[in-house]
C-alpha cells in the first residue's frame, strides 16, 4: 500500500497551530483517519476510536473520564458516535487547551457540523476532506481552487498530468476512493461492493432503524443511474416500490453520508424563469461506475450514461479543488422554463463564470453562445469555459474558453 499525499494536509497543519480543536469531516473511507495518522507519526498523539463498543460507551456515558483516560494531545475518530464529548471538549478548550490539542473526524458531516456550531462555535476549525483528486492521483498534489481565469488555468497546467479521452475514462471508472487507488484493495468491484454493504450496516441502519436493507441497495443503484439530471423523487421510488416520502427520507440519508450532493439551481431577482429543482450527483464516479454495471472504463465511454458521469466527475473535481484549500465553492447550474440550460456557474469575486461540459475533443464555438443568458442578470458575467476532454488548452474566444477537463 502506497502513502498518497493530500493536498489538505497542509490546511490541518496550519489550523492545529492556531485552534485546539479541529474537525475534520469528510463521507466514509476518503481517508480522513489515514492522513491523520501519517501526520502524528512521532509527535507524541494518541488515537482513540469509537468505532471499539466499550470506547464508544465509556465515551457517552462518562465523557470527562474518556477524556481524562485519552489526555492531548488525542486523535479521535469517528467522534460523531459520542455527541457527548462536545461540551466536554469546549470546556477543555476554554480551559486554556493547547493549539492542535483535539483531532476529532466523522463521517457524518451534516450532524457533526451541527454539533459543532451548537457546542464549539469560534473553538473548532473545520475542514471537510473528499475523496483523491486529479491533482493527488495524476498530478503534484499541488491546486488553488479551480478557476477559468486563463493566467490561474496557465499555471495549474504546470502541477496536472495530461490525458486522452481514452484515459480521462479510465480515472472515471476507477474512481478516487484511497482504499482501491492506494493499492490496498486491487479488487476494484469488490471494494465497492463492501463499500455500499459497510454504509448501508453501519451508517443507514443507524440513521434509518430497521432499513429495508435489499430495497434501500437498489435505492441507491437507482439513484446512481440519474447522475447530472434533475432530482426526480417519484420516479426512483417507482424503480423500488417504496412511497415518495420513503423515497425522500432515504434521499436525505443518502445526501447527509455524502454519497451524494446537489447543485441548486443558479437565480436571482432578474431571472425569474428559472427552475426550482436541483440537478443530483455521486461523490464518487467508480461508485457510480460500479452500481450502473459498467464492466471497464471503455464500455462506459461508450454507454449511455457516459456524458452524465463525465459531467459528474467534472463537478465533483472542481469542488474537491475548493475544498482542499479550505474554501467555500459557491457552484450552480442554470435552466430556465424553455429548457435553456448552462451546466455550471461558478460565482467568484463578483462575476458569474458559465461553463459548460462537453464529450468532445473539438467542442463547437457555438456552445459558448449559451452563456449570454447570463447577461440579463444582476451579477456580470466573467470569463466562461467549455470543459471537455481534448488535450491542450484552447478558446472560442477572450471571453469564452476551451479547458481540458485534465486540468481541473
Amino acid at each position: 500500500m502506497t502513502y498518497i499525499k493530500r493536498t489538505i494536509e497542509e490546511k490541518v497543519i496550519s489550523a492545529s497551530r492556531e485552534y485546539a480543536c479541529l474537525l475534520l469531516t469528510g463521507p466514509r473511507q476518503v481517508g480522513k483517519t489515514t492522513m491523520l495518522e501519517h501526520l502524528m507519526l512521532n509527535t507524541g498523539r494518541t488515537k482513540v476510536t469509537l468505532d471499539d463498543a466499550d470506547e464508544r460507551k465509556l465515551a457517552s456515558n462518562d465523557p470527562a473520564l474518556f477524556l481524562e483516560l485519552h489526555p492531548a494531545p488525542v486523535l479521535i475518530d469517528e467522534v460523531q458516535y459520542a455527541p457527548e464529548l462536545f461540551s466536554y471538549i469546549k470546556i477543555a478548550v476554554d480551559n486554556g487547551a493547547a493549539p492542535g490539542s483535539y483531532w476529532l473526524t466523522g463521517s457524518q458531516s451534516f450532524s457533526l457540523m451541527e454539533l459543532a456550531r451548537e457546542s464549539l462555535a469560534g473553538r473548532v476549525a473545520v475542514l471537510h476532506m473528499s475523496s483523491l483528486s486529479q491533482s493527488e492521483l495524476y498530478g503534484d498534489g499541488i491546486s488553488a481552487p479551480f478557476s477559468v481565469e486563463l493566467s490561474e488555468l496557465k499555471e495549474r497546467e504546470k502541477h496536472l498530468s495530461a490525458c486522452s479521452a481514452t484515459e480521462m475514462y479510465s480515472r472515471i471508472w476507477n474512481g478516487a476512493m484511497p482504499g482501491h487507488r492506494s493499492g490496498k484493495f486491487t479488487d476494484r468491484d469488490l471494494f465497492y461492493s463492501s463499500y455500499i454493504q459497510t454504509y448501508i450496516d453501519r451508517d443507514v441502519t443507524e440513521m434509518i432503524p430497521g432499513v429495508d436493507k435489499l430495497a434501500y441497495a437498489d435505492f441507491v443503484r437507482a439513484a446512481a443511474c440519474r447522475v447530472g439530471q434533475q432530482l426526480n423523487l417519484h420516479d426512483i421510488a417507482q424503480d423500488v416500490s417504496v412511497s415518495d416520502d420513503t423515497a425522500k427520507r432515504w434521499m436525505q440519508v443518502l445526501e447527509k453520508s455524502e454519497v451524494v450532493f446537489f447543485l441548486r439551481p443558479y437565480s436571482n431577482n432578474l431571472l425569474k424563469r428559472t427552475v426550482k429543482t436541483p440537478k443530483m450527483y455521486f461523490f464518487d464516479t467508480g461508485l457510480v461506475s460500479y452500481l450502473t454495471r459498467y464492466s471497464s472504463s471503455d464500455i462506459l465511454m461508450n454507454g449511455a450514461l457516459n456524458c452524465a458521469i463525465l459531467e459528474n466527475y467534472a463537478v465533483s473535481e472542481i469542488i474537491k479543488t475548493f475544498r482542499n484549500n479550505a474554501k467555500d465553492c459557491i457552484i450552480h447550474y442554470y435552466r430556465d422554463k424553455d429548457s435553456r440550460e448552462i451546466d455550471l456557474v461558478i460565482e467568484s469575486n463578483g462575476k458569474l463564470h458559465p461553463m459548460e461540459i462537453k464529450k468532445s475533443v473539438n467542442p463547437g464555438s457555438k456552445l459558448a453562445d449559451v452563456f449570454k443568458l447570463l447577461d440579463r442578470g444582476s451579477v456580470p458575467r466573467g470569463t466562461g469555459a467549455v470543459l471537455c476532454l481534448r488535450e491542450s488548452m484552447s478558446a472560442v474566444d477572450r471571453d469564452s474558453l476551451i479547458v481540458p477537463i485534465w486540468m481541473i
